[in-house]
């Protein structure tokens, strides 16, 4: 199933002591490209995050962002260091007695000296975190995924439609190369019984002369090929592998076999129908760089 680079999708649950939410989204990129918004504290998950993704895509900038709330306030804890709380209340009330000082002390005043405080952070399970957050980075790849093969869908519709119009256009070059040599040889004789004003005319050089006039204009290699491209490009649309990448260098080869089609055919019918297979070619080119 063909499936575009750009996506989104977002995943949320309420797990245990966390709320966790994780966006997934990405855009275009010639080879996979990953990058993360992750709390300070989960910078952990990166590497994971990046594997999981790696395993669902194999093109595209890639942006996971986890958000992480512990709800029961758990990430840091607070303790009151009691001996050097007393030592300050001591040290104070002995200089408001020395200096016949008022004792006004009140809790507040204790907020000037931080290191009564010691703050704990709690040291985070890796394992924990990771076993939450992944079934909630799933859904979100989960959904990431269906959006990309949903635009993959629409693009296929579209590049099958414009190889169609290149099909028939080839067949309408395929129907009017034949009868170039033809046309020419009728020319060529009207040319040289003008000249020669009813004297005999050689047959035969006549013949020579269109001989090597059709071998020059001949695309019968060309449109063969250009319809083996074709074919192998509609096979590709229906792989269930990422096929950018040859597609990319179809393009390519559908695109030669044109420019060799109309610079051996100096045809004014032909030279528009070239000019419309490239044109389409060159739709089908922008398409497919939306594609993994």
């Amino acid at each position: 199933m063909l499936r575009s680079m750009t996506g989104y999708g977002r995943g949320h649950a309420v797990t245990g002591r966390y709320d966790i939410t994780v966006e997934v989204k990405s855009v275009n990129h010639r080879y996979f490209e990953f990058t993360s918004r992750l709390p300070k504290a989960y910078l952990f998950l990166e590497d994971k995050l990046k594997h999981t993704l790696k395993e669902a895509c194999s093109r595209g900038k890639v942006e996971a962002s986890v958000s992480i709330q512990l709800l029961d306030g758990g990430e840091t804890e607070i303790t009151l260091n009691l001996d050097t709380t007393r030592g300050y209340l001591t040290a104070l009330r002995q200089a408001a007695t020395k200096l016949d000082l008022m004792d006004d002390l009140r809790l507040s005043d204790l907020i000037h000296f931080p290191d009564i405080f010691t703050v704990h952070k709690t040291e985070l399970d890796p394992d924990e975190v990771w076993a939450m957050v992944q079934p909630v980075a799933k859904e979100a790849i989960d959904a990431f995924v269906r959006m990309r093969e949903t635009e993959g869908e629409q693009l296929g519709v579209d590049l099958k439609n414009r190889l169609a119009t290149i099909a028939d256009a080839l067949t309408e070059i395929e129907a009017r190369a034949p009868q170039l040599k033809e046309e020419y040889y009728n020319r060529l004789y009207q040319k040289i019984a003008e000249v020669l004003e009813g004297q005999n005319i050689d047959e035969s050089r006549l013949i020579t002369e269109a001989a090597i006039f059709a071998d020059k204009v001949a695309i019968d290699e060309e449109t063969v090929r250009l319809r083996s491209h074709l074919r192998q490009f509609e096979d590709l649309l229906q792989s269930s592998e990422p096929v950018g990448r040859k597609l990319d260098f179809l393009v390519q080869e559908l695109n030669r076999e044109a420019n060799t089609i109309g610079s051996k055919c100096q045809d004014v019918s032909i030279a528009r129908r070239v000019i419309d297979i490239k044109s389409e070619i060159e739709k089908i080119r922008e398409q497919i760089q939306n594609l993994e």
